[in-house]
């Protein structure tokens, strides 16, 4: 046992970062509460209890977790996203949520470019088929002169813009609050029904909202030939929706980088050849990785500094 103040960990890339040393340098007790996985509810309770700060990965962080943790001042994520906090359980209890935006931005735009590139030349296929002894080809889309559809203008869109405006691509974005400072070639903001209806390739970059964004109604409006790649929320989409345009050949393919459940285990739609899944890897590059431990780390010790002795 120790008396200085605890901090656990929880993001599976962390066990190992050079970035929490800090944490120990600064006093505090580094707890791993499942090292290299996502804890379970249980695992996080048993830990925070004496906790002071929680630098959280993409568990689920629920209020009746935060209320078992009555020490908990801060949670730090290594990343933007905090909609796996019961926020309105953290503000009642006085704990404050803090994120690292940009962090990831530019992992995840990779691989969002580099998942719309293999639905349209069905990279996947190919490289089974070689594996497996086979030489099966499927006919390929050139990207150039197609139309991308961004939905969310933000860090990651803006770096998914640059690339697709380099392919060739014209791009049209949808955002709720769209940056009137914001130029790019080859861009322009539209309206929402617009980028659903006339993009051949639409990528989403977006918050979760009440209900999925991509449903069965929505993906009768949009083009035939539309790829579409998810590397923001699962719950932007509705699987069965999906699923269903795939099955009709009214949607081209689909790609995504996020599930509900993680891991997904296997379904129908994984197991779909017009789908290509990747197992939340947005943000697993290294530089992605150091970027996001280091804010995260350095808001964490500063915020909880701040309030001692």
């Amino acid at each position: 046992m120790t008396d200085r103040p605890r901090v656990i960990v929880t993001p599976r890339s962390a066990p190992g970062h050079p970035s929490l040393t800090r944490l120990a340098q600064a006093g505090y007790d580094v707890v791993f509460p499942a090292p290299g996985r996502v804890p379970s509810e249980d695992e996080q309770r048993s830990h925070l209890a004496g906790a002071v700060g929680y630098l959280a990965g993409v568990e689920t962080i629920s209020r009746d977790t935060l209320t078992s943790a009555p020490s908990l001042r801060v949670i730090s994520r290594n990343g933007v996203g905090a909609d796996a906090i019961d926020l309105a359980a953290a503000e009642e209890l006085g704990i404050e949520v803090l994120r690292a935006p940009a962090a990831n931005a530019q992992g995840v735009a990779e691989l969002a470019v580099g998942l719309m590139l293999a639905a349209a030349r069905h990279i996947p296929l190919a490289v089974t088929a070689i594996a497996n002894g086979q030489w099966t080809r499927e006919m390929g889309t050139e990207l150039a002169g197609r139309t991308l559809g961004i939905i969310g203008c933000g860090n990651i869109g803006r770096r998914v813009a640059r690339v697709a405006a380099a392919i060739g691509m014209q791009i049209i974005g949808y955002d709720a609050y769209p940056d009137p400072q914001y130029r790019q070639d080859g861009f322009r903001y539209a309206s929402l029904d617009e980028v659903l209806e006339t993009a051949n390739v639409i990528t989403l970059h977006a918050p979760p909202a009440d209900r999925p964004l991509i449903d069965d109604v929505v993906l009768t409006r949009t083009k035939t030939d539309l790829i579409l790649v998810n590397t923001a929320r699962a719950a932007l989409v509705d699987d069965n929706a999906v699923l269903a345009a795939l099955n009709s050949g009214r949607l081209a393919g689909y790609a995504a980088d996020v599930f509900d459940p993680e891991p997904p285990g296997e379904t129908a739609l994984t197991r779909h050849p017009r789908f290509i899944g990747t197992p939340h890897i947005g943000g697993f590059t290294r530089e992605s990785v150091d970027r996001a431990m280091d804010a995260a780390v350095d808001q964490l010790i500063d915020r909880l500094d701040s309030g001692r002795g």
